[in-house]
């Protein structure tokens, strides 16, 4: 179970190669190493330690608990990596209300009202830019150069840690694309230290986003020879698929036929759907390889956070209901921390098994924010095993589901939404039958099952809600729409209101933190 992880974090402390950050404040956050790298990066076990620290960079925020002690960053230290993610992805959404505003800084999320000075909005950018930073100094420490003294099947071994350094770097880089747009751009090639960087546009950083992960491809490891929870070959193919999805939001330029390009060589791989929807997101979930093409594994010993998949299971638990008990998801606690706006569960006809809300003692419609009664509550992530029972658990927050980051059924939706799109090299026959192959398993059997007639652009954005809600790509599908400000589409809460609202189209984009903006004089943002 999860076994990457236990071998990278075992050998990450062995080696002593822990990495830290500078000051907060500076975008040059370049992780310092110690003892030194000199020290460090001298046989291929430390090279994969440190590799690992740059996955679970992901997922937890320091080395001890939630992030506490000395935390990778020093500010909003509880939140990782991937619970920041969720809620710049989801709670300005139709999909995603937070409970405690004031108390964690989320007013500006949840109404679409931020600004350059919000707290979450920043430490996402800071997020971002620190494990972009992680990679940048393991690939300085991982040229031909650096190896060359290993042997031949030692090389090799780096070779690949090192695409998956580019990977999960070139990974980073699309959510600051798809945040901030137009950032700045730092490599292993810059200097270390006093370096401004320069600001890329969001069409600079898609073209490198784009490279990086072609010319990956053939030294990241196939599916069948790579080990659970590092990035193989069609983690990158099914990256490329999405970035393509949304090329025309960040370039200007549509790219739907290279989208169903790299859709077909995900598919062709031989992943399958997992017959049981649930399975996908509970604490056995790491069996789900035939469906998941790339997770962040999390376990309550190696991994425990208050963040990721401890936050999807946690987080929804109304902790003051009287009808609730957390155990029933495998949970010690529940936090209250978000609900659902009645947008989502509107999407769902009778007999979709999908459809996985908590509702007694819950009104659906949303009319106090804050009210933990006001709004269903997601219940699709739990912390239970296949046989129902609460996976071990070594502390009272922790959890053992993965975070599925890739998974096929986005793959055949994205797949359809670029042949109705007008993408060539699939037919909407076969679009048409990915797509009910998705509610074929939400229905169990054909009942659900769609017509060509049906299959539009709008039927597939509702079917991608319904399939990955809570899954943090809501507000990029809302985007890639034209729907997330604008008047076309409202849903409660929208713009503050309770009908909802349209807001600027500077909301479709966040702002670079004021602090950097000072810091770095190549930058500044349009619109704020």
């Amino acid at each position: 179970m999860k076994r990457i992880y236990h071998l990278l974090c075992a050998a990450l402390f062995s080696a002593g190669a822990v990495l830290t950050t500078s000051c907060v404040g500076d975008l040059d956050q370049y992780p310092h190493i110690e003892p030194t790298s000199a020290t460090v990066y001298t046989s291929v076990d430390n090279y994969k330690a440190v590799l690992g620290k740059l996955y679970v960079a992901f997922t937890i925020a320091s080395q001890q608990k939630g992030g506490a002690g000395t935390a990778d960053l020093t500010t909003n230290k509880g939140w990782d990596y991937m619970r920041n993610y969720f809620n710049m992805q989801e709670c300005g959404t139709d999909e995603v209300v937070y409970t405690w505003l004031a108390g964690d800084n989320m007013t500006g999320l949840t109404y679409l009202s931020w600004d350059a000075n919000d707290l979450i909005v920043s430490d996402m950018y800071y997020r971002i830019y620190y494990n972009i930073a992680l990679c940048n100094e393991f690939l300085r420490n991982a040229t031909d150069d650096r190896i060359a003294s290993f042997s031949e099947s030692e090389q090799e071994e780096i070779r690949h840690f090192r695409a998956e350094a580019r990977f999960l770097r070139a990974f980073a880089y699309s959510h600051a694309m798809d945040f901030f747009r137009n950032v700045p751009f730092v490599t292993e090639a810059n200097p270390v230290g006093s370096y401004i960087p320069p600001r890329y546009t969001s069409a600079q950083i898609f073209d490198f986003v784009e490279s990086e992960l072609l010319a990956i491809d053939e030294d990241l490891l196939d599916r069948s020879a790579c080990e659970y929870g590092r990035a193989c070959r069609q983690a990158a193919y099914a990256l490329l698929a999405r970035l393509y999805l949304n090329a025309e939001v960040y370039t200007g330029e549509a790219r739907w036929t290279d989208c169903i390009t790299y859709c077909q060589r995900v598919i062709n791989a031989g992943y399958t759907l997992e017959r049981d929807y649930a399975k996908l997101f509970n604490a056995d979930n790491h069996l789900r390889t035939n469906e998941i093409i790339f997770a962040f594994p999390v376990d309550a010993t190696h991994t425990t956070s208050w963040g990721t998949t401890t936050y999807m299971v946690c987080g929804p638990i109304n902790n003051a209901s009287s009808f609730q008990v957390p155990a029933d998801y495998g949970a010690v606690s529940g936090w209250g921390n978000f609900r659902l706006r009645p947008s989502l569960p509107s999407l769902f006809s009778e007999g979709d098994s999908r459809a996985m809300f908590f509702t007694e003692g819950q009104t659906m419609n949303i009319d106090v924010v804050e009210d933990q009664n006001n709004g269903y509550l997601p219940v699709k992530w739990t912390n239970l095993t296949d046989a129902g029972e609460a996976a071990s658990n070594t502390d009272a927050d922790g959890v053992c589901t993965d975070y599925p980051v890739f998974r096929l059924a986005d793959v055949y939706l994205m797949l359809a939404e670029a042949v109705v799109r007008g993408g060539q090299g699939a037919t909407r026959s076969e679009a048409l039958g990915y797509v009910n192959l998705v509610r074929e398993r939400a229905y169990g059997d054909i009942t659900g099952n769609i017509v060509e007639a049906q299959m539009t652009t709008d039927f597939l954005l509702d079917e991608r809600a319904r399939e990955l809600y809570t899954e943090s790509v809501r507000r990029t599908d809302l985007i890639r729409y034209n729907r997330f400000t604008t008047a076309d589409y409202l849903w409660q809460w929208k713009g503050g209101t309770h009908d909802g609202q349209a807001v600027d189209n500077r909301f479709n984009y966040y702002p670079i933190p004021s602090t950097e903006l000072t810091a770095n004089p190549n930058l500044f943002n349009e619109g704020y």
